[in-house]
């Protein structure tokens, strides 16, 4: 207590550290030694029954100020300026956050606010891009011929399944191709360079404002003090010798134990890894499964009459129904996976709450980036891809024929993915956390023992509020990281996605605050130093964003086509225009397949109302029949594919050099919080040195005095 300046001993610690002393000490102490077996901790009681319930108490009531203004109710004051409705423009107490639940809920609302803050950039121009693809779709020459009756209604497209399938016309994927001239534009090429360069000073930036937190809250040397979880201290049984102490210290299994353990764990990860895969390809089956029938029951002629027809393709109606079922089994395996998780880290028993949380971390991620992302990578990446040609189409599990991308690519449905499952996880989630706590506690309120009191102690009133869990903020991390991964992963097929984001986080915030002042009870406050594992998890996406933005333009988009054709292949020697031109692209990038080379299996049902034809066109670029090569790959194809492969290595290079640049340049921390930082030490030190000086001063004088006392009372007797 001399080390430190203390003027008064009731007010020295705030509310959340005399809390997280006090549950230090319930969670360690023992209550009961059976068989040499020691029992011990609040939770061990709680768990078995004794108690019903512990947990830190709420100040007063949210919706009253305290009547004492020398002690302020600190609830209500984080209610009126944080989580009520009407402080969404406000800026976030984070001092008051820290002070009443601890830093580790701090950081995060920290962490989420500036977050949000950054996303108002990324959005704003994301919509500028979106408005200029809008403005310009009336200028998409490729569009414009497919939508024409006399190019896009004059070409007939071969069946897109076997036997069941109509040969169908060009132009029903008119309104399709409108939508996809808005996101695949030029707009999207320079959001997609913008968004590689916005992740990294968010992240950059984010470490300086980290290390302002850490200096500003005391968490600078938090590593030293972090003490080891009460599970894992009361499993120590085996005896090592610490090579640091060279003393005995003990541990809870052997190195060997310890090896074992990490494989059992790492073969559950994986075989709940390779679960989600399988469902994914029982997704995949179901869309090939259900095109054919989609095919066969709506109408392949389009009219122009029925507005329903307009929009209602067979590849539409197979992308929507297969994205609201991937999106639910999404949800089914998350809510299974998550006690699989948790099982599987308590088996691996990490030492620290850090480590735990950690280890927990990198395993919901890995579930969840196969789980959410999948579909997505299927679509951007592989669907329409390998799909042969009419004449010799390639099967899945040689029965289901692959699927083909409509005559404009993927990237359309690839839009379509995302929206669906954004939008329908942040409408669930957010109805979640509003509906879930407020109904669960209205029936607590109305079973409540103390009903007929007219006013009910404080404790009772909390332990009615649900229970966060010491894992409740894991998952508010976890929801905000998969936005992070939607909003940079396929930002090029969706330039909206930040703006979604932006919406979402001012209202998650809000939502956040709202249930955990009024909905919960109060959580046992506990240190942070930073927001652990979620850094490099998000300075991964941030790397495979650059590698998936690009491969998104070159292989789902068909920017890279339409670029060769315009600079190559509209003009001498490969085209007969005198000019560079979009002009006859879709008839240029359609190759000709003869229907009398169609093999039993993959012939289509011929539909009466395309008139007699002896061939059909198909999206490849690949010699027509009669030539040398016929159904072979074309000039075309190859200068199409160096082309993305060019562009590829180019966009990653430039957007990484900038990130490297970037992140050389942005140091970690600030100078003016180091020097902070430094000073602080220094004067530590300094008075640290003083004190001890005075100690030794004030000792040294007390032991003359007490000689000189001494001397005295001998020398007295002579001198009288």
């Amino acid at each position: 207590m001399n080390d430190f300046y203390i003027h008064d001993k009731d007010t020295f610690f705030n509310p959340a550290t005399r809390s997280r002393i006090v549950y230090f000490i319930l969670s360690r102490i023992k209550y009961q030694v059976r068989e040499n077996v020691k029992k011990f901790g609040i939770n061990k009681l709680v768990s078995s029954g004794i108690y019903k319930a512990a947990f830190p108490l709420h100040d007063c009531n949210f919706s009253c100020p305290s009547e004492d203004f020398s002690c302020p109710n600190e609830r209500y004051l984080l209610y009126m300026e944080w989580a009520h409705p009407r402080s969404i423009y406000k800026k976030q107490p984070l001092d008051l956050i820290r002070k009443y639940y601890g830093e580790k809920i701090g950081i995060y609302f920290a962490w989420l606010g500036y977050y949000t803050q950054m996303l108002l950039l990324a959005a704003v121009v994301g919509v500028a891009c979106f408005l200029y693809g809008f403005v310009n779709r009336n200028n998409c020459t490729w569009s414009k011929e497919v939508c024409d009756p006399n190019i896009g209604g004059n070409i007939v497209m071969c069946p897109q399944c076997d036997n069941l399938c109509p040969f169908w016309k060009l132009n029903i994927t008119c309104e399709s191709s409108q939508k996809l001239c808005i996101f695949d534009s030029f707009g999207t090429l320079v959001f997609a360079v913008f968004m590689g360069v916005w992740v990294t000073l968010f992240l950059e930036f984010w470490k300086r404002r980290q290390a302002e937190l850490e200096y500003e809250w005391d968490t600078v040397e938090l590593q030293q003090e972090e003490q080891p979880r009460p599970e894992y201290e009361a499993r120590c049984t085996h005896v090592v010798i610490n090579e640091i102490t060279q003393e005995e210290e003990r541990v809870p299994f052997t190195t060997w134990g310890k090896c074992i353990r990490a494989v059992l764990c790492a073969s559950a990860v994986l075989f709940w890894i390779l679960l989600i895969i399988a469902s994914v390809i029982g997704i995949i089956v179901y869309r090939l499964s259900v095109f054919i029938v989609f095919s066969a029951k709506l109408p392949k002629n389009f009219n122009g009459t029925d507005p329903i027809q307009k929009y209602l393709t067979p590849q539409t109606a197979t992308s929507i129904t297969a994205s609201l079922i991937s999106f639910v089994i999404i949800m089914i395996l998350n809510i299974i996976y998550e006690k699989v998780a948790i099982m599987i880290t308590n088996f691996e028993l990490p030492r620290t709450q850090t480590d735990y949380e950690n280890s927990l971390t990198m395993k919901m991620f890995l579930f969840q980036f196969v789980n959410y992302y999948s579909s997505c990578f299927y679509i951007a990446f592989f669907k329409g891809k390998f799909v042969g040609y009419p004449g010799d189409p390639v099967y899945w599990l040689g029965k289901y024929r692959n699927e083909e991308c409509d005559p404009g690519g993927c990237l359309f449905e690839l839009t379509t993915q995302l929206t669906i499952i954004m939008g329908g996880k942040a409408i669930l989630n957010n109805i979640q956390e509003v509906l879930l706590p407020w109904v669960k506690n209205l029936i607590g309120r109305c079973r409540t023992v103390s009903g007929s009191e007219k006013i009910s102690p404080r404790w009772e009133q909390d332990y009615h509020l649900q229970l966060m869990g010491r894992l409740g903020l894991f998952y508010e991390y976890l929801e905000m990281i998969i936005q992070f991964g939607f909003v940079t992963l396929f930002v090029a097929s969706f330039p909206l996605a930040p703006l979604l984001a932006l919406v979402n986080n001012i209202l998650e915030i809000r939502v956040d605050a709202w249930k955990m002042t009024t909905q919960y009870r109060r959580m046992v406050p506990e240190k942070a130093q930073d927001i652990g594992a979620w850094q490099p998890i998000m300075q991964g996406i941030a790397i495979l964003a650059v590698v998936t933005n690009a491969m998104i333009i070159a292989f789902t988009s068909d920017m890279i086509p339409r670029l060769v054709y315009y600079w190559s292949f509209s003009v001498p020697p490969y085209g007969n225009h005198t000019h560079y031109t979009m002009e006859g692209y879709i008839n240029n990038t359609l190759s000709i397949f003869n229907i009398a080379d169609f093999k039993n299996r993959s012939k289509g049902n011929p539909y009466s109302g395309l008139g007699d034809h002896t061939t059909c066109r198909y999206r490849d670029f690949r010699y027509p029949p009669g030539h040398p090569q016929e159904y072979k790959h074309n000039i075309y194809y190859w200068h199409v594919i160096a082309a993305k492969l060019a562009f590829i290595i180019v966009m990653e290079h430039i957007i990484y050099s900038v990130k490297f640049f970037l992140s050389y340049a942005i140091p970690d921390v600030s100078k003016s919080t180091k020097s902070k930082i430094k000073r602080e030490k220094y004067l530590t030190q300094k008075l640290l040195h003083e004190n001890h000086l005075k100690d030794m001063t004030k000792n040294m004088g007390v032991i003359a005095e007490s000689i000189i006392g001494a001397i005295d009372n001998n020398l007295r007797p002579k001198l009288e």
